[in-house]
């Protein structure tokens, strides 16, 4: 698969550069060329500017904090369609450094905001609930179980993004429509006192069993059970998988 990234930090290279170890096409783009060339290098990918690497992707990773948002699409050419058809994969969460607060878009979502920027597009929010340093792990386990990566969007972008979440030996936990970008968001973004009720949202929203526990960092560590279904039985079996949920509060 050919990928592009808009944007040229942390979280481009941990994911792009897994993804271009797994064998995909990379090409990385920055606002700075210098910077996307500098980083390109060292994942093993090629470098261009903002507009050539949303040309080049049959994906997108949209990577750039919210504050940059719209002028990243607006070099990236989105207005005038050079996104549409293809999947962008939001991994960002839009937080008020200064409290560590969500911010929302008129009430919605970071990834939904991504959505209008970019008509024709299929924006699927994902990786937005680890640190780059988690997806820089070959692959990403945890007591012996792999990563459960939550993601949201329409179906034929998470069709996508489930291949490239598997390409990183994690397993795909499909939240629904964009709309529910807004819970993953809101998680990611949890303050001490709220995150508790945060995670509980996700039980209607996933239709799923969770349980909550800490490890030994500012993390909230989020056990999902996911249903086992073997084809051809009626038996449904559970197994707790781990899904981190990593605070951007400082240890």
């Amino acid at each position: 698969m050919r990928i592009g990234t808009l944007g040229a930090g942390m979280m481009t290279e941990a994911l792009a550069g897994q993804w271009s170890r797994a064998g995909h096409e990379v090409l990385v783009g920055g606002r700075s060329p210098d910077k996307a060339a500098v980083l390109a290098k060292r994942i093993g990918a090629g470098a261009g500017t903002l507009a050539e690497a949303a040309e080049f992707g049959d994906a997108v990773l949209l990577a750039v904090r919210h504050e940059g948002l719209a002028d990243t699409l607006e070099q990236a050419g989105a207005a005038g369609g050079a996104l549409g058809g293809k999947t962008v994969i939001d991994c960002g969460n839009a937080v008020d450094v200064s409290d560590f607060s969500l911010v929302t878009w008129e009430g919605k979502s970071l990834a939904e905001q991504a959505q209008h920027f970019t008509p024709g597009s299929h924006v699927v929010k994902a990786f937005n609930l680890c640190h780059a340093k988690v997806w820089q792990m070959t692959p990403p386990v945890f007591d012996g179980r792999p990563l459960a990566v939550p993601f949201a969007g329409d179906d034929k972008g998470k069709e996508t993004a489930r291949l490239l979440i598997a390409d990183l030996g994690c397993d795909p936990l499909d939240a629904g429509d964009l709309r529910q970008a807004r819970h993953l968001e809101a998680m990611a973004g949890h303050g001490d006192r709220d995150h508790p009720a945060t995670v509980r949202r996700l039980r209607p929203l996933l239709g799923l069993r969770i349980r909550q526990s800490w490890a030994d960092r500012p993390a909230l560590h989020v056990q999902v059970s996911l249903p086992a279904v073997t084809d051809g039985t009626a038996t449904r079996q559970w197994a707790w998988k781990p899904c981190w949920c990593t605070s951007t509060r400082a240890a």
